[in-house]
Formats: C-alpha cells, sequence, structure tokens
C-alpha cells in the first residue's frame, strides 16, 4: 500500500514536471505557436529534430507512463469507498495513458521520413507533416481534454465521497476535470491551455498528498 502511494506521488510529481518543462520547451524554444505556415514547420524540424523528439517522449510516452502509475496507486487509494466510480475513472485514465503515449510514438515516428523528405521537396515535407501532427493532435487530445477531463472529474467525486483525500484539493479537481471536459466544445478548444495548468497545480498537491501518505 505504501509503496504503491509512494510510487503514485514520484508518478504526480513527474507529471507536474513534465507539464512544466514540456510548455516552457513549446512554447519558448520552439516557439511553435507562433508559427502558422507549414512549410516553416518542418523547417523548424529540421532545425531542432531532437529536441522535438525528446519532447514528445516527456510530453507524452514517458507521461502516459506515469499516469498508468498515478491511475492505479489512485485506484488503490479510492477503490475501497467508490468501487464502481474508481473502476470507470481508472479505465479512462488508462485509456488517456494509451492515448498519449501513441501520440507520441506517431509524432516521433513522422520526424525522419518529414526531415528526409524536406531536403528534395519542401512543399510535400509539409503536407506529409501536417498529416502526421493532425493524427497525433487527436490522440493526444488537442483537440479537446475529454478523456484527462474525465479521468480527474471521477477521481475527485470518488475522493469526496471516500475522504480519502483533502477536500481542497477535490474541489480543484471538479473545477479542472469540468474545463477539460468544456474545452470538447468547438470554439472553447483553448481551455485546453487552462486544462493544462489546472492540472499542474492538482498533480503537485497530489504529490504531496501521496508522498506524505
Amino acid at each position: 500500500m505504501k509503496t504503491w502511494q509512494k510510487s503514485g506521488g514520484l508518478a504526480a510529481l513527474y507529471l507536474a514536471v513534465a507539464y512544466l518543462i514540456g510548455m516552457a520547451i513549446f512554447l519558448v524554444v520552439l516557439d511553435y505557436p507562433s508559427i502558422s505556415d507549414p512549410v516553416q514547420k518542418v523547417a523548424l524540424l529540421v532545425e531542432m529534430p531532437a529536441v522535438t523528439f525528446a519532447t514528445n517522449l516527456l510530453m507524452y510516452v514517458f507521461f502516459g507512463v506515469g499516469l498508468t502509475i498515478l491511475a492505479l496507486a489512485l485506484y488503490q487509494r479510492l477503490q475501497a469507498g467508490a468501487p464502481a466510480l474508481m473502476q470507470v475513472a481508472t479505465a479512462l485514465g488508462i485509456i488517456w495513458a494509451g492515448s498519449l503515449i501513441a501520440s507520441g510514438m506517431v509524432a516521433n515516428a513522422g520526424i525522419a521520413p518529414a526531415v528526409a523528405l524536406y531536403a528534395h521537396d519542401p512543399a510535400q515535407a509539409a503536407l506529409a507533416w501536417q498529416g502526421i501532427e493532425t493524427v497525433a493532435s487527436g490522440l493526444g487530445n488537442g483537440n479537446g481534454e475529454i478523456l484527462g477531463g474525465l479521468w480527474v472529474l471521477l477521481v475527485s467525486l470518488a475522493a469526496l465521497r471516500t475522504g480519502g483525500l483533502p477536500k481542497g484539493l477535490n474541489i480543484l479537481g471538479l473545477l479542472v476535470g469540468a474545463v477539460g471536459i468544456v474545452s470538447l466544445i468547438p470554439g472553447l478548444t483553448n481551455l485546453v491551455g487552462a486544462f493544462g495548468l489546472g492540472q499542474v497545480i492538482w498533480f503537485i498537491w497530489l504529490a504531496i498528498v501521496l508522498l506524505r501518505s
């Protein structure tokens, strides 16, 4: 029990750190949001393939592994008082983790072919990368955090029912989860960023609780 809780706490801490480092690389180092031209996106990929590859590992592949550990640790902690709710929440958490891992693997698998194609035909490379990026974004919930939002929401509801986590943390989880679900609505997709920032706070608070327990 204690080993699982500490493992879950370390996983939650990693998820928060991965979020922060990944966002810093994405926004500052790569400055990806400011690039709208597909050819320029591939040019950036050609310039920094290793950084892109490592960022995908950090934010998607390893993140998914850590998320699986955390989902199972929370299941162990909360399932006695809310078994059905935690079964659904844990299933969604693991599906979300698998989706994120797939997103990172798809994106990384497309880097080398896009870079090689860019040397001969930049326009065709941009078209190919657009397709890869669309698939990776869909798998990574870039068009709405329905899986992550539902997982955080259901875990928080179960924790409120059982008293297995602090009440303030659960209220924060309900708000963060709701934002994630709402981000699925067309026109509100930008709330994905708010969901991510809120989840960083939730992960850090959760890590402290689990590690102390």
